[in-house]
């Protein structure tokens, strides 16, 4: 495990964007387990200058999302499809049909948790998984408890995320479910990034990164992973005895 720490929001976004940009100078072809959120959204913003004006290219990469409320249509405005679409892939050259985001208003969700598990496992798995962290340690929408061998799944959010979340939908009230990739196939990418800023994710990094490493703390389990870095500004490592590893 490697610690980086940042002076400032955007400098962790600038060091996100150049990891992400070199996996893909070095594998034009690379499957990305990406996020959502406000965290990355520094990194897209850089991703998308860098095809802009730097002319880096997407057309053979392979995307999936890792998690997408339940009950919600393709085109809500709050769901992670249209954020992703905002936010990054219309602003580059995705092939669309290799973009994935799981299907919340899928009639029948167990279903298309499996397939979405599957499409991952023939795309080869991940080259590189990019992740936030939420203020309980949860990553994708893995929350405190989830199984460290849980596979692509439903699941419901806690208190604390729904409320985190509710100013995206009308009258506050953020879904109750998600679809989330699960806590192994986030373990089998073959190179992890997670990234943090704020100081209301500090107690959350601490305890992912200095902890015990336990499925109370979702984030924990990435301690274990061979190739996992961990980008912080300075206010989400205020927390942190050890500083920089």
């Amino acid at each position: 495990m490697h610690a980086r720490v940042l002076p400032h929001y955007e400098s962790m976004s600038a060091a996100a964007a150049a990891i992400v940009a070199g996996k893909i100078h070095e594998k034009p072809d690379a499957v990305l387990l990406l996020p959502t959120g406000t965290t990355p959204l520094g990194m897209y913003r850089r991703l998308v200058r860098l095809h802009d004006e730097g002319g880096l290219s997407f057309a053979r990469a392979t995307f999936f999302n890792l998690d997408e409320y339940l009950g919600l249509p393709p085109d809500h405005p709050a769901s992670y499809r249209v954020y992703m679409r905002e936010n990054f892939y219309d602003h580059i050259d995705a092939d669309p049909g290799q973009v994935h985001v799981p299907d919340g208003s899928a009639p029948d969700p167990e279903a298309e948790c499996e397939r979405y598990e599957v499409a991952i496992r023939e795309a080869g798995g991940a080259d590189l998984c990019v992740l936030g962290i939420g203020r309980n340690g949860h990553i994708g929408f893995n929350e405190p408890g989830a199984p460290f061998d849980s596979r692509t799944r439903v699941v419901r959010l806690s208190e604390s995320t729904r409320l985190v979340n509710a100013a995206d939908f009308e009258e506050n009230r953020a879904p109750e479910k998600a679809i989330t990739v699960g806590m192994a196939t986030v373990f089998e990418a073959r190179e992890i990034l997670l990234l943090a800023s704020g100081a209301n994710k500090a107690n959350a990094v601490a305890a992912a990164i200095e902890g015990e490493v336990s499925e109370d703390v979702p984030a924990s389990m990435l301690r274990r992973h061979p190739n996992v870095t961990f980008l912080l500004d300075h206010e989400s490592a205020a927390a942190m005895e050890l500083g920089d590893e």
